[in-house]
């Protein structure tokens, strides 16, 4: 399905997170005990933005990834309440660059693992992943560690690449909607001249999409950043009133589904898939 973004008439310098309601949210790292209680009292909802160090052409910056998913994670917070937590930096497979930084399949799954029960021990109800890092190798290590903290937890893991929540088409690269988006958060971060004004190639410029020189905008970027927060949003609340996991298993098996193609071409070895999967892509020819 493809979904058809109006941009507002606005400029990056108007980019601000929505309204708050009623109910008390922080940064976890900031808060003492006594508020980080009355917090999990009201709103349960532990938020972790799940970056990336990782190369995104000489346009972007290495930490875009991390970047959109702390803007995401901050936006849902202040809107359901919860706490938003550090980023981790740390994603499966990046891009394939001396530059980009990542982790083995098994380690990942371990820090989700520990993570996600060290939030359920620690009293909180729900917790949402917001992974600003994509690949398909990634994604699904974090539905299946979604899955294990549900079953055995009762923890409500949403973990989700928040573009991914509006359309997966705009999941790209370096394109034009990582690049959009960037430019309505922090535009001083990206250089589109840089790409230089000749044909594109994946495997030297990063972008794998849309070329992004002639439409990429801060406008569509905020369309697109606001949309993304708002599936989230309306996701946790409707988690927090119901308590219930079926529309979590409903989100993922249709993300399974999603990348059966994927694992039916590359494997479903997470780390060797990932490598290949990027190989692919950046092989590709503009």
């Amino acid at each position: 399905m493809t979904i058809t973004i109006r941009a507002p008439r606005v400029g990056p310098a108007e980019v601000r997170p929505p309204m708050t309601n009623a109910l008390p949210w922080g940064h976890y790292a900031e808060l003492r005990p006594a508020e980080l209680a009355a917090i999990r009292e009201r709103a349960p909802v532990a938020y972790l933005p799940w970056g990336g160090l990782s190369w995104h052409g000489p346009h972007l910056p290495l930490g875009l990834d991390t970047l959109l998913a702390e803007a995401v994670a901050e936006r849902c917070a202040r809107r359901t309440g919860g706490v938003l937590l550090p980023a981790v930096c740390w994603p499966l497979g990046p891009a394939p660059h001396p530059d980009s930084l990542g982790l083995r399949a098994t380690t990942l799954r371990a820090l989700l693992s520990d993570a996600l029960a060290a939030l359920a021990t620690g009293g909180w109800r729900a917790a949402v992943l917001v992974s600003g890092h994509y690949s398909p190798g990634s994604d699904l290590l974090m539905i299946q560690a979604a899955h294990s903290a549900i079953a055995d937890y009762g923890l409500l893991v949403l973990a989700v690449p928040p573009l991914g929540l509006v359309d997966d088409e705009m999941l790209d690269h370096a394109a034009l909607w990582e690049s959009s988006v960037l430019l309505a958060l922090r535009p001083d971060l990206v250089e589109l001249a840089a790409l230089g004004d000749g044909p594109l190639s994946p495997a030297t410029s990063g972008v794998v999409g849309r070329d992004p020189r002639h439409t990429a905008s801060a406008s569509i970027g905020l369309s697109a950043l606001n949309l993304a927060v708002e599936r989230i949003v309306t996701a946790v609340r409707e988690l927090m009133e119901r308590r219930d996991p079926a529309p979590l298993h409903a989100l993922y098996a249709q993300r399974l589904e999603h990348h059966q193609a994927y694992l039916a071409r590359f494997g479903d070895d997470p780390d060797q898939s990932t490598a290949a999967w990027w190989q692919n892509l950046l092989r590709a020819e503009r």
